[in-house]
C-alpha cells in the first residue's frame, strides 16, 4: 500500500469516528435542549403547567365596545372596556362578570387560537355579577367545573385571564386559597366570595380560578385596590354560578322574589345624610302600592326577621328573598309603633 493510499485509509477512519462521536453530541444534546425534544422533567412538568394546558385554550378575552359621537358629532364605535371569559359549552357559552359587558352594544370575543368573533348576550345577573355571552362557533374547547363546597385554605389557585387587556391574554398568576366565605357588601348585595392572593388585575374579571386538578372552581370578579395593600382578589365559587349561569342560559334572566317595599338601614340612610334611630331591623321607606307586601306592611314599619332570620341590613334581606322561591308565603316579624307582630304576604316574582 503506498503512502497516498495509507493516509486516505487513515482520514476516511477519522471522518468516520468524528462523525459517529458527532451523532453522539447530537444524541445527548437532544436529552437536554428543548430544542431538540420537547420532553420536559417532572420538575417542570408540575400540576401548573397542566391546569393551564387544560383550561388556558377555553379562557378569552370580552371586548367591551358602545356608540359615541366624536368631535364631528359623527357616531364611532370604541372599544369601552376588555375583560375575560370562560368557555364553559363547546358550542359557544361563555361565562363572564356583568360589569365586563355593562352597557356593550357589541362584544367582540377573542379566541386562544387567535380568532375573533362577535359575541352575542345572552342573560346578565347584575346581583351577582354574572352574564353568558354565545358565539356562533361550535366544537370549542371548554372548562370542567370543580366542586368549590371542597376547596381548602392554603390549596393553590391559579388565575388565567387578559390583565391590562389583550396584549397581556392568557396570562397566568398562581397563589393560594387565602380564605372562604368572605362576605362583601357591594350596594344593597352581600356577596359570599373566594379571596385568593393570587394576582388579578384589571381585565382579568370573568377569567378562570382554577385548581390544581385543572377544574374551574371560581370566576375573577374583584379585588381590593388601595396603598399599602397587596394580594386581596376575589372570586365568585363555581357552585355558586352554576346555577346562575343555567338560568341565563335557559330564560336569559334569573328569577328572584321581592317584598315590594323599599328599606334602608342605618349605613344606607348615612349615605344620604340622615341619622336611622332603629336599634335593629331596617325601616320601611315606601311599600309598593298592590305590591306583596301593601295589605300587610306600612311605611315607618321596622322590618326585624323574615321566616326567622334577622334583618339588620338591606343586604339581609335582599339575600333571604333571594333564597325563596317565587310565590311563597313568608313570615316576617314587624315593629310598628312600638309592638312587635308577624304579618304573612307572599312573595311574587320581581318585575324587571
Amino acid at each position: 500500500m503506498n503512502a497516498f493510499v495509507k493516509k486516505f485509509t487513515l482520514f476516511t477512519l477519522l471522518f468516520a469516528i468524528l462523525s459517529m462521536s458527532a451523532i453522539t453530541n447530537v444524541s445527548n444534546a437532544a436529552t437536554i435542549n428543548p430544542f431538540f425534544d420537547n420532553s420536559q422533567s417532572s420538575a417542570r412538568n408540575t400540576y401548573v403547567v397542566q391546569a393551564v394546558k387544560n383550561v388556558g385554550p377555553a379562557v378569552v378575552g370580552i371586548s367591551n365596545k358602545a356608540y359615541v359621537r366624536d368631535n364631528f358629532d359623527q357616531k364611532v364605535l370604541i372599544e369601552t372596556g376588555v375583560g375575560s371569559g370562560v368557555i364553559f359549552n363547546s358550542n359557544g357559552y361563555i361565562a363572564t362578570n356583568y360589569h365586563v359587558i355593562q352597557g356593550a352594544q357589541e362584544i367582540v370575543v377573542s379566541l386562544a387560537d387567535g380568532r375573533t368573533v362577535n359575541g352575542k348576550l345572552l342573560g346578565a345577573d347584575p346581583a351577582t355579577d354574572l352574564a353568558v355571552v354565545k358565539v356562533d362557533v361550535s366544537g370549542l374547547p371548554s372548562v370542567t367545573f370543580g366542586d368549590s363546597s371542597t376547596l381548602m385554605i392554603g390549596e393553590p389557585a391559579i388565575a388565567i385571564g387578559n390583565p391590562l387587556g389583550m396584549e397581556f391574554s392568557g396570562s397566568v398568576t398562581v397563589g393560594v386559597i387565602s380564605a372562604l366565605n368572605r362576605t362583601i357588601e357591594i350596594g344593597d348585595r352581600k356577596f359570599n366570595l373566594i379571596q385568593t392572593d393570587a394576582a388579578i388585575n384589571p381585565g382579568n374579571s370573568g377569567g378562570a380560578l382554577v385548581n390544581a386538578d385543572g377544574q374551574v372552581i371560581g370566576i375573577n370578579s374583584a379585588k381590593i385596590s388601595a396603598d399599602g395593600v397587596e394580594g386581596m382578589a376575589f372570586s365568585i365559587p363555581i357552585n355558586s354560578a352554576r346555577p346562575i349561569l343555567q338560568a341565563l342560559v335557559e330564560k336569559g334572566k334569573v328569577v328572584r322574589s321581592y317584598l315590594g317595599v323599599g328599606v334602608w338601614d342605618k349605613n344606607a340612610a348615612a349615605r344620604y345624610g340622615y341619622s336611622l334611630q332603629i336599634d335593629n331591623g331596617v325601616y320601611v321607606m315606601r311599600v309598593e302600592a298592590d305590591g306583596p307586601a301593601s295589605q300587610f306592611i306600612r311605611q315607618g314599619d321596622i322590618i326585624t326577621k323574615v321566616n326567622g332570620t334577622a334583618v339588620d341590613s338591606v343586604a339581609d334581606l335582599r339575600k333571604i328573598l333571594d333564597d325563596i322561591p317565587v310565590n311563597t308565603k313568608i313570615t316576617v316579624e314587624i315593629v310598628r309603633n312600638g309592638k312587635t307582630m308577624t304579618v304573612s304576604p307572599t312573595v311574587r316574582e320581581m318585575p324587571n
